[in-house]
């Protein structure tokens, strides 16, 4: 078997960004569309994302939420209802004005003039007033509350500059809303889906994160409190990963989502939102990719091992046999449970020589690849390559030999082991790269222009600053490049004064340069 090694053109330490798109193309994700803006996602990527929808369903669906789906359209009035809503997603609208074209004389065509719309539509950018209409003719009394609702739908923000799955013009989503009939139920409910949202990042995508609430000038327009998964990439920046927002009244008393009490007086309802989108399957990219392309977690792969028989093409009757041998052990495996669901198990007999599909595979991030030649089969064994363990010390490829016995019974352990350890080694990164010991804006600028190729986290003290005084902190991140994250659920007491302001510190926030 061949030991070379194919790795990508592209290092992650020489370049980050072009490695990142170099792994997108290289496993096969996604690809241009000729839209501005716009990708395609190809099966492999799309794979992934239907592997993170079935998983988050299933536990979205376990906290008491039924799914429904509402227009893309959405009148330019409702949005206009929330002033504050509005100046936050203004800039990114995409409006239809005109519902018919003709053509213009020269074979062009144009908007007809008597086509306009009497009211504009905007393509969705978020859901919250439109859903809040729908909440407002479903809700009546106390006895419809909570209600909780959940849409996996498409999204249109005009990004001005684009990455895919990191900032695209059009992204999938899931977009959850719920009402409430009082404050301490909602926010109780904010921090619910907050907690699903980490348990999925960790648990599925093997993605370690720092759950906490955004600081006031980072909440979603129109929310009270916004609170946010955070993951660190390998080069040291944050991702916001998802969101999960109090909204108050808000939006209840924008779209008229009352409810009659017990005492029949008429309520206002206390609303919530939160989403992830398919900047997840970014944040998969930049938090395990190597340089030898994508390693997808067990839970979320779409196929966890790849069969590969090393098909000669000569002799009709070995190939048979190889192909029958290969598909009794695909079937074994097929039968066998990982992560409480049936493996995810793949046989290619395509032409083709079976180290160049390995590589493929290895670019794509399957998990576990088998390659079976005439020997293994003779031997009844196989040959079996961990994609989270690809090279020995010496640079060949760590190819296990295993009966085929061994490899049926071993494989489910064996990626239980992987997701561990892709976990492990995001979180063992992570912690190594939060720096905890500045004390002021001046150790704050001189440790992220130091020179370090990834300065990584930096965990300041904060004293909640406000108004013309956060403007100002805003404003001095911004000329260094930074940014506030949230503020860590679990972090230590504050001991003293905030780096901005010099004031006493109330609390800890992450500091860090974000996609």
């Amino acid at each position: 078997m061949s030991n070379i090694r194919h790795a990508l053109n592209v290092k992650r330490a020489d370049d980050f960004a072009r490695w990142y798109q170099e792994v997108i193309s290289a496993a096969d994700l996604a690809e241009e569309s000729g839209v501005r803006g716009c990708m395609v996602i190809k099966p492999w990527g799309y794979g992934i994302w239907e592997r993170i929808q079935r998983l988050l369903d299933d536990r979205i669906k376990d906290t008491g939420h039924d799914n429904c789906y509402f227009p893309i359209f959405i009148p330019l009035a409702n949005f206009e209802r929330e002033a504050e809503h509005v100046d936050g997603f203004a800039k990114e609208m995409a409006v239809v004005t005109h519902h018919r074209l003709i053509q213009d004389g020269t074979g062009k065509l144009v908007p007809d003039p008597a086509a306009k719309l009497e009211e504009p539509l905007v393509v969705r950018p978020t859901s919250e007033t439109i859903i809040g209409d729908a909440m407002a003719r479903w809700v009546q009394s106390w006895r419809d509350l909570p209600l909780k609702t959940n849409q996996w739908a498409n999204v249109v923000r005009w990004e001005m500059r684009t990455r895919m799955f990191l900032r695209t013009s059009e992204f999938l989503w899931q977009e959850g809303h719920t009402a409430h009939a009082d404050a301490a139920e909602a926010k109780a409910h904010t921090l619910r889906m907050l907690e699903v949202y980490r348990a999925c990042a960790e648990e599925d995508l093997a993605m370690p994160v720092i759950a906490g609430e955004k600081p006031e000038h980072e909440r979603f327009p129109g929310a009270l409190e916004t609170w946010s998964i955070e993951a660190m990439m390998q080069d040291g920046k944050a991702l916001q990963a998802g969101t999960s927002h109090y909204l108050g009244t808000n939006f209840a008393e924008a779209s008229g989502i009352r409810y009659q009490d017990p005492d029949g007086v008429q309520q206002l309802c206390h609303t919530t939102s939160w989403g992830v989108s398919t900047r997840m399957i970014g944040g998969v990219i930049m938090t395990h990719g190597d340089d030898d392309g994508l390693r997808v977690p067990p839970t979320i792969a779409p196929r966890q091992v790849i069969i590969l028989p090393m098909l000669r093409g000569k002799d009709e009757g070995e190939d048979t046999a190889l192909t029958e041998y290969c598909e009794s052990l695909r079937a074994i495996l097929a039968g066998q449970s990982a992560f409480g669901e049936k493996l995810r198990v793949m046989l290619d007999t395509r032409p083709g020589k079976a180290a160049a599909k390995r590589w493929d595979y290895v670019r794509k991030g399957a998990p576990v690849i088998i390659e079976v030649g005439g020997r293994d089969m003779d031997n009844d064994g196989v040959s079996l390559l961990r994609r989270d363990a690809l090279w020995t010390e010496n640079g060949k490829a760590n190819f296990l030999t295993l009966s085929r016995k061994e490899a049926a019974h071993m494989i489910p352990e064996l990626l239980a082991e992987i997701q561990r350890s892709l976990f492990d080694q995001a979180a063992a990164r992570r912690d190594a790269n939060i720096t905890r010991d500045i004390s002021d804006m001046d150790a704050l600028a001189e440790h992220f222009a130091s020179g370090k190729t990834h300065p990584g986290w930096a965990e300041v003290q904060w004293s909640r600053p406000t108004g013309a005084t956060l403007d100002a902190v805003v404003e001095k991140l911004k000329q260094l490049k930074l940014t506030v994250r949230n503020v860590p659920m679990d972090a230590a007491p504050v001991d003293g004064a905030c780096i901005f302001t010099g004031e006493p510190a109330v609390q800890r926030v992450y500091v860090a340069k974000a996609y």
